[in-house]
């Protein structure tokens, strides 16, 4: 199998730190080239990102947002690198709470968000992003565009592991 090729080379995929402290922002980017993305590198680097975390003196991320975190990175990327040709990219940011998780591709298409549907293969993806971020933002670039999901970390004193969601499960997805 052909290993994909990134365009940022790892070296200069090291977190960016903005300010100091629990509050500082952490920043990870990394694009590829047209054909080199895949969902299984997309969550690896955000994988790495949440590694780091702890390693800079912050709280770690818990389980729970970071599962979050993999299925919001997981369905942007496929999306991206599905239905956008040429390059796309990911950007990680961790500031203040709150997770940022961005995915940038060519297309100029806005996404369309699928009302959820057990009968129908596919197309869940969006639908699923909205459900588990606290919001999702769509901006237009110069060429494509980029979808930011922000996902709200749970404060310090409620880190514990299995803790319950805030968010409620549309009915429409328990059946899927």
């Amino acid at each position: 199998m052909k290993e994909p090729y990134m365009v940022i080379p790892l070296m200069k995929q090291a977190a960016d730190e903005q300010g100091m402290g629990e509050h500082a922002t952490l920043r990870s980017d990394v694009a590829w080239d047209s054909g080199a993305a895949s969902a299984a590198d997309a969550r690896r680097v955000l994988r790495a990102f949440l590694a780091r975390v702890p390693l800079t003196g912050r709280t770690p991320v818990p389980a729970l947002p970071a599962m979050d975190a993999e299925l919001v990175v997981s369905e942007l990327a496929t999306n991206a690198i599905r239905h956008a040709p040429g390059p796309c990219g990911l950007v990680l940011q961790l500031s203040a709470g709150t997770l940022a998780i961005t995915v940038w591709d060519t297309s100029p298409d806005e996404p369309v968000v699928h009302k959820g549907d057990r009968h129908r293969v596919g197309g869940h993806g969006l639908h699923l992003v909205h459900t588990v971020s606290d919001t999702v933002v769509v901006g237009f670039r110069t060429v494509g565009k980029q979808i930011t999901a922000h996902l709200c970390l749970p404060p310090h004193r409620d880190h514990a592991e299995g803790v319950p969601r805030n968010r409620d499960t549309p009915s429409d997805l328990q059946h899927l």
